[in-house]
């Protein structure tokens, strides 16, 4: 009995001695799991009707039925964004688009916030320089990109582009005009105004409208501004 009692004894120790081990084998348990390691859902995706309720029914007080989908109201906006373009993605809407009027104040439009919103989103094609040589049509080195055609030469030199109204460039961006894809998920609306802001000020002779503490400057990049009075 007492060589009974040593035995289990070591054995009680040893487990006892291998379970204090730093390294652990088990993930061991989460008390209600689903709290502590939450799914991730994007906000407006399709949710999995087996789980979820997509539509609900209600009745509002004036006895019509209330429909809840978890999206925006429509002709709603986020707070701070322009009113929503209304113009559709037809030919009905893309012939509308060329009476439409940027909603920016000039004086208002940082071009320098503009300038960078179309090198980050728009130059890989269009250029650097708006001439539609961009890299992925015309690497640095002269070898052609990977792009087949050439971009639009938004510069000014093309008179295709420079006499399109700016509410047509801007349907373009919004929905997409062939090859070019939709920029709407990736800019606001008013940032896709200041693109444009940008676009047409360059194609205006060179000179590029920049804010300033007072009233916008146009400033002709092929002359040297003169020194203000008083100096040498």
């Amino acid at each position: 009995m007492k060589k009974i009692l040593i035995i289990v004894g070591c054995v009680t120790l040893v487990a006892v001695l291998v379970s204090c081990s730093d390294k652990r084998r088990s993930t061991g348990r989460a008390y209600m799991p689903d709290m502590t390691y939450s799914r991730a859902y994007e906000t407006y995706a399709a949710l999995d009707t087996s789980k979820f309720t997509t539509v609900r029914e209600d009745w509002g007080k004036d006895g019509h039925k209330i429909y809840y989908t978890a999206k925006p109201v429509i002709g709603t906006m986020a707070q701070g964004d322009l009113r929503p373009y209304e113009n559709h993605n037809d030919s009905t809407g893309y012939a509308a688009s060329a009476s439409v009027k940027s909603p920016l104040d000039p004086a208002t439009i940082d071009m320098k916030e503009a300038e960078r919103l179309y090198l980050v989103n728009c130059g890989i094609c269009h250029g650097m320089k708006l001439d539609g040589n961009g890299p992925l049509y015309k690497r640095s080195d002269g070898t052609d990109g990977p792009y087949p055609a050439k971009p639009a030469n938004l510069s000014g030199s093309d008179s295709k582009y420079k006499d399109m109204p700016e509410g047509t460039m801007f349907h373009s961006v919004t929905y997409g005009k062939g090859a070019m894809g939709s920029y709407a998920s990736q800019l606001s609306t008013k940032q896709r105004w200041q693109v444009i802001a940008y676009i047409k000020g360059k194609q205006g002779g060179g000179k590029d409208t920049l804010k300033t503490t007072g009233a916008p400057v146009a400033i002709d990049t092929a002359k040297k501004p003169a020194p203000p009075a008083g100096t040498n």
